[in-house]
Parts: C-alpha cells; structure tokens; sequence
C-alpha cells in the first residue's frame, strides 16, 4: 500500500514516477506499450526499448490496467500483462493508497461518407506508423481536421516520403483570435509553427483553411476523397466541393480523453476532463491525474502536471517533499495554453450535415445514421438504451471512436462509465475469480 502506482508511462507518468521516486517513493509504472514515451516519443519497437532506469521505480511493460476498485485507505488495482489480445495474459492485483493516473487521450475523428473504407486513419495512428515504424499510410495523402497536431502529421508522412497532396484546416483563419486568451503561449509556438510552415512549403504542400474532407471514394479502399469549403459554422459551402485523387486520409479533430479509470475511480469529471486541485488531487483521496485527463495542452505541460502529481502522490505514502515551483508555474501556463487552443480550434456543430442517412457512425458494428434515427423513433432515452437497441458503441472499440460522436448526432449524454477499461478474455476474468474465491 505505500508504494505510488502510476497509470500510463507518457510525459506525464514519466515524469510522475520520477518525481516520486526522486524522493525516496516506491513506485510501480504500468504502461501498455513495449517502450514508455507514449505516442509523443514514439519509437520502433524494432530498437533497444527505453526504460525508466531508477533504483524505486519498477516497469511492466505491456501492461494494461482492465479495474480499479476503492478499498479501505486505498484502491485496488486489477492488471493484466502480455501481448495485446493474446491468450494466457497474466493477471494481477497491487494495492496502493496512491493512484496516478496518467492515461493520455485519443485521436477524436469525424464521420462523413465512405470514413469506412480502408486507407481512412487517425492521424495519431498515422504518424504512429511513420515515427515508430517509417511506414507511410499511402503515397498519396490527405491530412484534414482541425488543431495544430495536424502539422507534425503532415511532416512524420513527408519524412517517410509520403506525398502529402493537402493540409486542411476546418477552421478559418479567424479562428486565431483564440489566441487572444493567451498571447504569450501563442508567441511561444511561432517558431515551432513557422518551422513546420517552412517546411511544407519547400515541398509545395497546400495549407487551407476553411476546408475539409466531407466525403471519401472507393470500391475496396479509399481512391478519392471530396473536399469542400466550410463556412464559420462548419456547413458546405455549396458549390465548392472538388475531387481529390488520394489512396490515404488522415483525419484529426481533437483528441478524447481517455477517462474509463477515473470514471471508476468516481473521480469528478467536467467538459470532458478530470477535475483537479493545484496539486493534481481529484475528487476522490488517493487518487491523482495529470496530462491530457486533465485537458489537452501539450506534452511540456504534461509534463508539468506529472511532476507536481508525482509529488503530491509520495507525500501521500509518507515521503517529506518541498512544493515544485517552477512546476506549477508550468502547469498554470499550461493551463492558460489549453484554453486558448480549445477556443482557437473549436468543433463546430455543422459537421453533423456531413452525416447521410447511409454513412456509417459505428464502423465495428457498422451502425448508420439512419439506426440511429430508428433508435431514437422508437422511444431509446440515454447513452445505454441507443447503445442496447441499435448496437453502437457494442464493438471491439466499445464505443471509444464512436460514442461522442452519437452522443452529439442523438442528443445523448456521452460517458466512459466502463468497469472493465480495456477487453479481458473470459478465461482470463474467471481466473481471476477462481483465485479469490480460493
């Protein structure tokens, strides 16, 4: 129970497992990739994987946690090592009395007609490929959606020698005046921004704003898409539609945060994030959040937000810490920077017309907009009774790419109420009961 156990080995757990056992804490790190860094140091798997060298801090790699359970003075726990969805992983249970959880966030994609069709990713699955493993999606590459993670994207494809025929940026560029709400972070990014602008324009890559992917073409694989200008509220401009020969989009609006564990937790969770105090408390004793749980600003800020949790978290077992400073300071800059880039790059509602009543919402379940429809017709009130009658949100994603996005087209709450956070096999879950039960 005195050891700190912390969930996701990105900047934000890495820096919380160091910050912790800097000060003398046993730590546990738990993380589902081969290498920790998480996707913003994403490496081949193929080279010698990185480790947290740390005497107190222990590493399970390829290690997912599928519950956490509140027990007296603590939370249990539950995980499950081995290849992803292979056979015989094995299980395990650590007591803690403090919880980091540091679990990132998810590409949040769009759908329109044909978003199905193979040669359509995310562009973190993109420009995962690209960095981790030097694979392009396809030669001819289209990158759309809105927020700055689009210009990395754009130049991980050209560095593995992608053509990438278009960069579009669904908002305007008077979206810019977001920035309005914090200057000094917007300064802060010229040079990075100016760099990737330098770059794409050396490979004569078109940067549009006001544009978007709003259909793709093909019979077994994406072999064009339709691109269309947009107007402040995100509808067609009619008229401006145009066909673009591709084999690959890339597709990027955001990203989700990825709350399944603080939502079991019982952790307090507002406009998509989880709430925290200024020493990354949540709402539940024990237990700490940092990173892109807590709203999306970047990986120094992350960063941050990992050191002072890390802190926070040894203090909790016991260990006598001084208050990071210059942390803090980081994290409130943070903070002010996370605002800003939300209200610079915002989702518009007009996206929704995209959506025919034949495009597809749910691709593993292959749900349509016109179930959709038919569900709601029928009388299916809330998230769980729209997932029960017209299957969405059922498949093997269990409604992490799918369930915003009928939440926002069904007027429905949308939550990541999981007790299992990731998929355990049968045989391995009732295992676990024989055990117990022994």
């Amino acid at each position: 129970m005195s050891r700190v156990v912390v969930v996701g080995a990105g900047p934000a757990g890495l820096a919380a497992a160091w910050a912790a056992a800097s000060v003398g804490a046993s730590v546990l790190l738990v993380d589902s990739g081969v290498a920790v860094g998480g996707q913003y140091r994403r490496q081949s798997g193929l080279r010698a994987a990185r480790t947290p060298v740390h005497p107190l801090i222990e590493w399970l790699p390829e290690t997912s946690v599928w519950a956490v359970e509140s027990m007296a003075g603590g939370h249990r726990v539950r995980l499950q090592t081995g290849a992803a969805d292979s056979p015989g992983r094995t299980m395990s249970t650590v007591d803690t009395d403090a919880l980091v959880i540091a679990t990132g966030a998810y590409d949040r994609v769009l759908p329109f007609p044909g978003w199905d069709l193979p040669g359509v990713y995310t562009a973190g699955a993109a420009q995962a490929l690209a960095k981790g493993q030097g694979v392009s999606v396809g030669r001819r590459v289209v990158v759309g959606g809105t927020g700055p993670f689009l210009l990395p994207v754009a130049r991980s494809l050209v560095e593995v020698g992608a053509g990438v025929a278009e960069v579009l940026e669904a908002n305007g560029i008077g979206g810019s005046w977001g920035w309005r709400r914090d200057p000094l972070g917007a300064l802060g990014k010229v040079g990075e921004l100016a760099g990737y602008g330098v770059m794409l324009a050396r490979r004569r890559v078109p940067v549009r704003f006001g544009a978007a992917v709003v259909a793709a073409h093909g019979e077994s694989r994406v072999e064009a898409v339709t691109v269309a200008r947009l107007d402040a509220g995100w509808r067609v401009v009619a008229g401006s539609e145009r066909v673009v020969e591709v084999d690959a989009v890339c597709l990027g609006f955001g990203f989700t945060a990825q709350l399944e564990l603080a939502v079991s937790a019982g952790c307090r969770i507002e406009d998509g994030a989880v709430v925290v105090d200024p020493a990354q408390r949540t709402s539940v004793a024990g237990v700490f959040a940092a990173g892109e749980v807590t709203g999306i600003a970047g990986a120094g800020p992350a960063a941050a937000e990992g050191t002072v949790a890390g802190y926070a978290a040894a203090a909790r077992v016991g260990r006598t810490v001084a208050v990071p400073r210059d942390a803090v300071r980081t994290v409130r800059a943070g903070r002010r920077f996370g605002r800003a880039l939300a209200a610079a790059y915002p989702v518009r509602s007009g996206w929704r017309d995209w959506v025919s009543a034949d495009t597809v919402v749910c691709r593993c379940e292959e749900v349509r907009m016109s179930d959709l429809c038919a569900a709601v017709a029928q009388g299916a009130l809330g998230m769980r009774a729209v997932k029960l009658v017209s299957r969405a949100g059922l498949g093997l994603c269990q409604g992490r790419i799918c369930g915003r996005i009928v939440g926002e087209l069904t007027g429905t709450p949308f939550t990541q109420n999981r007790p299992i956070a990731v998929p355990v096999r049968l045989r391995d879950l009732a295992a676990v009961e024989d055990e117990e039960e022994n």
